[in-house]
């Protein structure tokens, strides 16, 4: 039975191709391609609408410098709030159940924010590792404590993002099987669980958003200790 149930977080293949690439380059379909016009349509309009309250509320406390990351936080939180969402639609594939992926979108811009800091404030970054007013017997194990602690994050961006969506695609196929075979026996229950059923469809479509969205704000903060 567990197997049955954590099959579907395996990485599809047709004829030895795998399906994951498809998955993750097929909703940038969705999205309204710029047009020429003076002004463009609702799609286009509400699209643009929401990027830019998106990054003046990650960006307001980014220094200057650190503005440059917009595009790329942008384009990240698109593709995992795409990926998260349609990954809830019947016969489909949610890349972001894989850790890998996670941690292959987590690690490197992690890494990215910590190099950048280095580079143009290494005083402030290191200092970091040990809060002002330390008392000297406690320095030692502070420093240890906060290195951990920084070399831990990305680990926690990339479990958190795939926790959450594998915890509600469990909760929606066990709930959905139930709902199926007590249908002849059990029909109220049945319908009961099916009611139950679409509301938790509801609140992992609202999840699915918040954990992209949740990334990426993460990252900004790891952005604004560096800049």
């Amino acid at each position: 039975m567990n197997l049955n149930l954590f099959d579907q977080f395996m990485s599809p293949s047709l004829l030895g191709i795998p399906l994951m690439a498809i998955a993750m380059t097929l909703p940038w379909a969705l999205f309204p391609s710029p047009s020429s016009r003076l002004i463009g349509g609702r799609m286009a309009t509400i699209q643009a609408w929401a990027i830019h309250l998106f990054t003046k509320q990650i960006f307001s406390n980014i220094s200057p410098p650190g503005h440059k990351w917009a595009l790329a936080l942008i384009t990240l939180m698109l593709l995992l709030l795409t990926t998260n969402v349609l990954g809830l639609l019947p016969y489909t594939f949610t890349p972001t159940t894989q850790l890998s992926l996670n941690m292959g979108f987590a690690i490197p811009m992690w890494l990215a924010t910590v190099i950048m800091g280095m580079r143009s404030q290494p005083t402030a970054t290191l200092g970091h590792l040990l809060p002002e007013g330390t008392p000297t017997p406690l320095i030692p194990i502070l420093i240890i404590i906060e290195t951990i602690s920084l070399f831990i994050r990305p680990l926690a961006l990339g479990v958190r993002l795939t926790a959450n969506l594998t915890a509600g695609h469990l909760l929606i196929q066990l709930i959905a099987t139930a709902a199926f075979v007590l249908l002849p026996t059990l029909p109220i229950v049945s319908i009961l669980n099916s009611a139950i059923l679409l509301l938790l469809t509801l609140l992992e479509i609202a999840v699915a958003m918040i954990q992209a969205y949740v990334f990426v704000l993460l990252l900004s903060l790891y952005l604004q200790e560096n800049v």
